[in-house]
């Protein structure tokens, strides 16, 4: 049987109905959880008591600096702007040292500060407990420093912050403006550096003279300037020496070369050419020497292999070839045209001055030759200038080094003077913009906190469900689970009902009877059924009635969609556990198959140790299937149903069923039976049903929701596809977990 792979199914809106639903107490309890916790935190866990404060930082003063100051970017006044990233991050440590920590301590007392934690006198514990429970934070970009102390006792919290904060005041004095580098000495420094300075300054002047330059930077983009531009006046020189050249030296040749032409002895030809042939030829020899110059332009520019130069070529052989032509039809025209010696200073028939030619070409030489010379004398400048640059470099540096020194020794020199005429003790560069408040609970983090429990309580609860739902779970659930993972028709999907207590013992005591029985159910219109009718004709049977009868309709009409159309019918229904429902199908089929009135069914049951094994008729044990076929009168217990068993033990049954199936089948197919559904075991590597399926013309395999795996199931279904024949699916014992109002279609809610 073919079956066509459907599309891959993503995870929709109704899985996630399904998964919510499906696993709801697991995420209520979970949420609950969470829920618990969180009110357990606030119970067990309130906030300490808190005071806040709030510092200004508007610059830092620092002094008492080594010798070696700051470069010149530094000054005495550091403001938070400038650098306020470092500067806000050293008074954030200050205000969280352990030694301010323990000079706050003392002031306070050590039994103040542990005497509602563990009532102790040690310093070194209150320092600690201070340190924990202070919170330094500056918001960005902020000059402003916020200060918070939490504790559990509510009277010590505003005293502790207000002495934090006294003592933080007295240590960035004693940081930053240590003594030690005033009066006298600083004097000293700063004339020493100032003399030092002076000799230098006189060193770099000698040196920039010696090399004859104002400025080493101004000097070298100038000389490279001119370089740049007496090699480009050379190069042009060169080109326009080359060109003038290659001119006369071509007019020599073809000068010399007409004169050459002339025989004497040769003889006379006519002294007269017609008007008409003088002028054209003398416009093809204007013609010929324009595309001469053109191609002598060209070839400084490009190759002779351009594409320009070529068709510039192609017209002066045109033109050739015009003269030949006209000297050819009037021979005189040669003779005429031949340029004669011209007097000094005076262009020839071809608009060119010798004289001035070879005077133009003696004075690009001369040129030549002294931008050459101007070029040597700056690259010799420029190498004097480079022997000494290094020396000039080292005392730039000396110079900057030594001034920077100055610059700030005479600042501090000042400063100090400044804090003299001040007082050491005053700090105005830090301000309290908010003293320490009274103590308060602050409820933000705790509610934070708790809110976190809780969602994570909400979010467990969903993982766990959508986890089993996508990964731990590996069992068929819904109708689209059989479709995306077997491949395989879906005819039926038959909802968990509660079956009815004698049912449950009627099947416990059919698990004790003898194996292999047959039997054909249809409707009771008369008489007593057997046990089997009995269970056939219960409530619970009864409920499930219009499912047999839509998966009659489907069989049906799966029949007559193959073009299936002879008797009798063999339809073998298995599964994949002994609790699936195998034989409660097989019957309910049966007996809606019967109730069609068209013809008669028969049921046999080929199951090994199962609750129907053998069946009793009016106190009389039931015929066996050679007796049906041979004489059905004799297991006629309606009027289209029979009950028959098969008398072989099951060990011998195990062992020959292939053979004596294979000999049972020609007498079922002749028999006059319309359909005949078989009760077969499980499907396993052990069991029949692989076996016979082949001689089936419809298996139904019965799939038990969220107990059957899909890979036990996708084993099963490969080992009956093997048997070439058609295979389909019944889903039984479905859940329907989502609420009918978020169904879309309430007609397909049971098979859902």
């Amino acid at each position: 049987m073919e079956i066509q792979e459907p599309p891959a199914r993503s995870f929709q809106l109704g899985d996630v109905y399904y998964t919510l639903f499906r696993h709801k107490w697991k995420i209520i309890i979970c949420s609950l959880v969470g829920f618990a916790a969180a009110f357990g935190y606030k119970t067990f866990q309130p906030p300490p008591y808190q005071s806040s404060a709030k510092l200004f930082i508007r610059y830092v003063i620092t002094e008492g600096k080594s010798t070696i100051g700051p470069g010149k970017d530094d000054s005495v006044y550091k403001s938070p702007d400038q650098r306020g990233e470092t500067i806000i991050s050293s008074e954030v440590e200050i205000l969280s040292s352990l030694d301010l920590a323990q000079e706050v301590a003392k002031n306070v007392g050590p039994e103040k500060v542990l005497a509602k934690i563990s009532g102790g006198k040690s310093l070194n514990e209150a320092a600690g407990v201070i340190r924990g429970g202070l919170t330094v934070d500056v918001p960005r970009k902020s000059s402003v420093i916020d200060v918070t102390f939490r504790h559990p006792d509510a009277d010590i919290v505003q005293v502790v912050l207000r002495e934090l904060v006294v003592s933080y005041k007295k240590k960035h004095v004693e940081i930053h403006r240590a003594v030690g580098m005033v009066g006298d000495f600083l004097t000293q420094e700063t004339d020493q550096l100032r003399t030092r300075l002076a000799q230098t300054e006189e060193e770099l002047r000698k040196t920039m003279n010696k090399a004859g330059i104002i400025s080493l930077e101004d000097f070298k983009k100038t000389s490279g300037e001119q370089t740049a531009h007496i090699r480009q006046q050379i190069f042009d020189a060169q080109a326009e020496l080359a060109e003038r050249s290659s001119v006369l030296e071509d007019y020599t040749k073809r000068t010399t070369g007409v004169s050459a032409a002339v025989d004497p002895n040769a003889p006379a030809v006519p002294a007269e050419a017609k008007p008409a042939a003088i002028d054209e030829y003398r416009r093809v020899l204007g013609r010929l020497e324009l595309a001469r110059k053109r191609e002598q332009e060209m070839l400084t520019q490009f190759t002779e292999e351009n594409t320009r130069v070529k068709e510039v070529r192609a017209q002066i052989a045109e033109y050739e070839a015009a003269k030949a032509k006209l000297e050819k039809d009037s021979p005189a025209l040669a003779r005429l045209m031949v340029p004669s010696t011209t007097p000094t200073g005076k262009t020839n028939s071809e608009g060119i001055d010798v004289q001035a030619e070879a005077s133009r070409l003696i004075a690009l030489q001369a040129k030549i030759k002294a931008l050459s010379g101007q070029l040597d004398q700056i690259r010799a400048d420029t190498a004097k200038v480079d022997q000494l640059e290094v020396s000039i470099l080292e005392l730039r540096r000396r110079k900057d080094l030594e001034e920077s020194n100055y610059k700030y020794y005479s600042a501090s020199l000042e400063q100090s003077r400044i804090n003299e005429a001040l007082g050491s003790g005053r700090v105005s560069n830090i301000s309290e913009i908010q003293t320490a408040t009274p103590a308060y609970m602050d409820w933000k983090k705790p509610m934070q906190i708790m809110a976190g429990i809780s969602v994570a309580g909400i979010v467990i609860g969903l993982a766990w469900a959508f986890a089993i739902e996508l990964f731990l779970d590996r069992s068929l659930r819904r109708p689209g689970d059989v479709e995306r993972i077997l491949r395989l028709p879906l005819f039926l999907s038959i909802p968990k009902m509660k079956q009815p207590r004698k049912v449950n013992e009627l099947k416990g005591s059919r698990r004790k009877q003898p194996l292999l029985t047959a039997a054909a159910a249809v409707a009771n219109d008369s008489g007593s059924p057997s046990t089997e009718l009995a269970l056939l004709s219960s409530d619970h049977q009864l409920a499930l009635d219009p499912f047999y009868e839509t998966l009659r309709d489907r069989l049906i009409s799966y029949f007559e969609s193959v073009n299936l159309r002879h008797n009798p019918k063999l339809v073998a229904v298995t599964g994949l556990g002994q609790d699936s429902g195998i034989t409660t199908i097989a019957a309910g089929l049966a007996r809606s198959l019967s109730q069609t009135g068209e013809g008669n069914v028969l049921l046999v049951d080929m199951t090994q140790g199962q609750g129907s094994a053998q069946h009793f008729y009016k106190g009389n044990q039931s015929c066996n299937i050679d007796q049906l076929l041979d004489a059905r009168s004799e297991a006629r217990v309606d009027s289209n149903l029979y009950v028959v068993g098969e008398s072989s033990n099951s060990e011998r049954l195990a062992k020959g069923m292939p053979q004596r199936f294979t000999q049972l089948v020609p007498k079922l197919k002749t028999s006059d039976f319309d359909y005949i559904i078989f009760d077969m075991p499980p499907v396993s590597q052990i069991s029949i049903t692989p076996r016979l399926a082949s001689f089936m013309d419809m298996v139904l395999m019965v799939v038990e929701a969220e107990k059957t795996d899909r890979d036990i199931a996708q084993r099963a279904t490969d080992l009956l596809m093997k048997s070439k024949t058609h295979l389909g699916v019944v889903l039984n014992k479905t859940k329907s977990y989502v609420p009918n109002k978020l169904h879309q279609d309430k007609g397909f809610l049971l098979g859902t």
